[in-house]
C-alpha cells in the first residue's frame, strides 16, 4: 500500500503553517514502509503533479476554517470534484486543496481516497509561528495521521469524519 501525507500551508501566515509543522514532526517519526511524508507548503501545483502517481490513500494536512474553537482538529473525508468543466484558477502560490484535487483529472490522473486532517486556526494574518492553541494541536494531528495511516494499512474502514479538541 502507498500513502502520501502532504503538509500544506504558508509558514509566513501564522496558523496557516499548521500542515507544514505537522509533517515536520511526522518526518522525525518511524512510519510504515510505503508512507511518504512531504511538505508542499504553498506549492499546490507541485502537489497536483505528485498526485499523478498512484497512491492508495492521500492524507492532506492543512489549516481549515470550520467555525470551531482554535486548535480543534478535524478529520474530513474529501470528495474530489467529478465535474471536469469546473473552473480551476491557476495560481501556483495559492492553489488550495479543492483546486488541486479538481486539477488532477485534467492532468490525466485519478485521485483515490483522500482525507484532510485540518486544524481550526486562531489567525492566518502575516506572521511566523503558530498560535498556542494551534501549536498544542500539532501533537494531536500527528497522532491522528499515524492512526489513519496505520488503520488504512491494516485494512480497517474506521476513518469517520469527526472533530476533537487539540492538545
Amino acid at each position: 500500500m502507498t500513502v502520501l501525507v502532504a503538509g500544506l500551508g504558508n509558514i509566513f501566515s501564522s496558523d496557516d503553517g499548521f500542515g507544514v509543522a505537522v509533517v515536520d514532526e511526522l518526518s522525525r517519526r518511524p512510519l510504515p514502509a510505503g508512507v511518504e511524508v512531504r511538505d508542499f507548503g504553498i506549492r499546490g501545483i507541485h502537489l497536483a503533479y505528485q498526485l499523478l502517481e498512484p497512491y492508495d490513500l492521500v492524507v492532506l494536512v492543512d489549516a481549515v476554517q470550520r467555525g470551531g474553537p482554535p486548535g480543534t482538529v478535524y478529520l474530513i473525508e474529501a470528495e474530489p470534484s467529478a465535474d471536469p468543466s469546473e473552473e480551476v484558477t491557476m495560481d501556483a502560490h495559492d492553489l488550495g486543496p479543492d483546486a488541486v484535487l479538481s486539477l488532477v483529472p485534467r492532468l490525466g490522473g485519478t485521485v483515490g481516497p483522500v482525507v484532510v486532517i485540518g486544524c481550526e486556526p486562531a489567525g492566518v494574518d502575516a506572521g511566523i509561528g503558530l498560535s498556542p492553541a494551534v501549536q498544542d494541536a500539532v501533537g494531536t494531528a500527528v497522532q491522528l495521521v499515524i492512526d489513519v495511516v496505520t488503520g488504512a494499512m491494516e485494512g480497517r474502514a474506521d476513518v469517520p469524519g469527526y472533530s476533537r479538541p487539540g492538545g
